[in-house]
């Protein structure tokens, strides 16, 4: 299994509070054993995404407080270095907060837990 700590992806981060049966089991270990991370990028689309009625979640704020605390979970903020590293990146996802989330985990030396197969085909260690 890839070490940690593990950079969780929007959809791992609510499949492992509401449905971790979704997560395939190297994930669910990982999710477990930690260090997990969590960033601000994930809550930020979570927001858009109640916004746009595509994620039902009743209250983002509240949820993303007891995400972090349930997963005891560092909360990663996007900073002009991770933005930086989006220029590298090849034009393999067109989802920003994927390709953010693959530039933070560059970034960060953290091994990404994604189910997405596009994620999963640039140069960051990933678990699925």
């Amino acid at each position: 299994m890839v070490e940690g700590p593990y950079l969780l992806d929007t959809s791992t981060l609510m499949w492992a509070l509401a449905s971790p049966e979704r997560l395939s089991r190297p994930a669910r270990k990982a999710v477990q054993a930690g260090p997990l991370v969590l960033s601000v990028a994930s809550y930020w689309e979570v927001v858009i995404k109640v916004r746009k009625g595509l994620v039902t979640v009743a209250d983002p704020v509240s949820w993303w407080e007891r995400a972090t605390e349930l997963l005891a979970a560092t909360v990663l903020s996007v900073r002009a270095g991770h933005v930086s590293a989006l220029h590298g990146l090849p034009e393999l996802h067109k989802d920003p907060f994927d390709r953010i989330l693959v530039a933070q985990a560059q970034a960060e030396g953290l091994a990404l837990v994604t189910s997405d197969d596009l994620v999963r085909r640039y140069a960051v260690k990933t678990l699925w």
